[in-house]
């Protein structure tokens, strides 16, 4: 499995242990001058959702993947949480700014996958 690939799980899991909502991964690797590889786009039902899928991604990345984040940025209001690992990205929303950004239409050329939500 590549470092890439440990990180994506690592992500994946973190954010299905705190109940996180319409996980899609976005693989850009084949879309000319993007600024990573890959989204991984998450709905959280609160402010305090998002805030703890960040930190629970965060932890699971550390001890899962040894990947630490070089930025997080909009854990204040918590209403998009952006978690840059550089070649992965993190968007973490609450459902109405997820709604009103539409990242995934966005980037419409990307490869989508959907991860299934634990219930």
């Amino acid at each position: 499995m590549s470092k890439d690939e440990k990180l994506l799980n690592a992500i994946v899991k973190g954010l299905q242990d705190k109940k996180g909502r319409d996980i899609v991964i976005a693989d850009l690797t084949r879309i000319d001058d993007t600024i990573c590889k890959q989204f991984v786009i998450c709905t959280g039902g609160s402010p305090t959702q998002v805030q703890a899928l960040t930190v629970s991604v965060g932890d699971v990345a550390r001890e899962e993947a040894s990947a630490k984040p070089v930025a997080v940025d909009g854990m204040r209001h918590a209403q998009w949480v952006a978690m840059d690992y550089a070649d992965i990205i993190v968007h973490i929303f609450l459902p109405e700014m997820r709604e009103f950004y539409d990242i995934e239409h966005l980037w419409a050329d990307a490869n989508l996958t959907q991860i299934p939500d634990l219930d």
